[in-house]
């Protein structure tokens, strides 16, 4: 569901958005649990490891997601919840506290350990946060504990990094009020980031910061004088904890196609008060390839219709990239949870028309997409290949999350990335 803001909350400092209505559904749903996440935050984080306290299912799910062979040594495990465990017959506590020692012994590498809540730990109230206080002062100075919940139970897949990230934050040292810095929040590949870097370093703007940082050991001072650009739409909980730290949101579209990269690098030059020419004379090269790549896609995209589904909330910006630069007919977008403060920028810039659902109701909004038919619809893997066997095409939105789509560079294989089962249904004609 979408946030209601406390008034205590400090509202974020992003303009009105669209007055388009949304369709609240509260129905079955089916997306993946945050656990899913770990597969792209243990490779961001290179000196973390990610422990899960959940069932054999939840080792199962983290495993297949990763793909890894059977020889690679990964940076996430499970410690798994036996029946003595969720009868209550057992110390869960000291079991915990063996497992992590094995891995504090076994991994000297690394820097910080997260304990990972799933849906089985939460039922049985087994209190992470205590846990991750006493072995944080079991090990201090050699490995920070921390704890975030990746429970699928009322959660999308995404919403695993945003709780780690709003865990974090408290742990961020404070900058002193006249240290000027830019934050980049959200994980990103680290071509991408460094992509980035290069431009804001030609644009003049600068510390910047990313966060999660790539080591234990940077992540970046906090303060008054910080301001954030989201590079991820699902990150809302981490943006008000970074708010209540001092920190002041820029508002932006999200950084996928050539418009809004161009958007989001904008905001933070504008509020470096970076003169519009020569703004636009650094982007200018990297903006004009992003465009011609984006227009070599366009021909089999302009045109054809497209459905989303509510599963990653990467679901907004996907469709004003799809409709405004690849010319695609939005029919349905659906997104698990819809934030209007962090929306607002892209809502402004989607066209009147398209149905704009929050939330699922797995069966009615299946019927839809039959009656719609579109040329392509945007789902989770369980629903992908149902579809197909209708006759309907599908992409798979988990797939947006492992490949590098962000920035002007990646722009026309993001275009690319929805080409793909269009053609596949060519080929499969002849």
């Amino acid at each position: 569901m979408s946030h209601q803001a406390n008034p205590a909350e400090v509202a974020l400092p992003i303009p009105g958005c669209s007055d388009s209505p949304v369709n609240q559904e509260r129905g079955q749903r089916a997306v993946f649990c945050g656990l899913t996440s770990i597969i792209w935050l243990h490779r961001k984080i290179q000196d973390a490891f990610f422990l899960v306290v959940g069932s054999r299912t939840c080792a199962h799910l983290i495993q297949s997601a990763a793909g890894v062979m059977i020889f690679a040594e990964p940076r996430f495990a499970t410690a798994v919840l036996q029946d003595r465990d969720l009868a209550g017959m057992a110390d869960c506590n000291e079991e915990l506290d063996r497992v992590v020692d094995q891995v504090v012994q076994r991994r000297p590498d690394i820097r910080t350990l997260f304990l990972v809540g799933s849906c089985p730990s939460e039922v049985i109230k087994l209190d992470l946060a205590n846990a991750a206080q006493r072995l944080s002062e079991r090990y201090a100075g050699r490995v920070r504990i921390a704890e975030y919940s990746g429970s699928g139970i009322e959660t999308t897949f995404t919403q695993g990094e945003d709780n780690c990230l709003k865990g974090l934050v408290a742990t961020l040292p404070k900058a002193p009020a006249e240290n000027r810095s830019l934050l980049i929040v959200g994980s990103l590949p680290d071509i991408v980031e460094d992509q980035f870097l290069r431009l804001f370093e030609q644009l003049g703007i600068g510390p910047v910061h990313f966060f999660p940082a790539r080591k234990s050991d940077g992540l970046p001072a906090v303060g008054p004088g910080t301001a954030f650009l989201l590079a991820q739409p699902y990150l809302g909980e981490t943006a008000r904890a970074l708010l209540k730290r001092g920190a002041h949101a820029l508002s932006a579209p999200f950084p996928l196609g050539a418009e809004g990269t161009h958007d989001w690098l904008r905001a933070a030059a504008d509020a470096w008060e970076i003169a519009p020419d020569q703004f636009e004379a650094a982007v200018a090269a990297p903006l004009a390839r992003a465009e011609r790549a984006v227009a070599r896609q366009r021909e089999a995209l302009d045109g054809k219709r497209i459905s989303f589904l509510p599963d990653s909330q990467l679901e907004i910006p996907l469709a004003r990239f799809l409709h405004r630069e690849c010319g695609m007919q939005l029919v349905e977008i659906g997104t698990p949870y819809l934030d209007q403060q962090l929306s607002a920028a892209e809502l402004a810039l989607l066209p009147d028309g398209p149905r704009l659902t929050e939330g699922q109701d797995l069966d009615v909004q299946l019927d839809r997409v039959r009656n719609d038919r579109p040329d392509l619809t945007v789902c989770g893997l369980g629903i992908a290949n149902p579809l197909e066997a209708e006759g309907l095409r599908t992409k798979w939105s988990i797939e947006l999350m492992f490949t590098p789509i962000h920035g002007f560079d990646q722009a026309g294989d993001l275009a690319e990335l929805f080409v793909r089962p269009l053609n596949r249904q060519s080929r499969l004609r002849f």
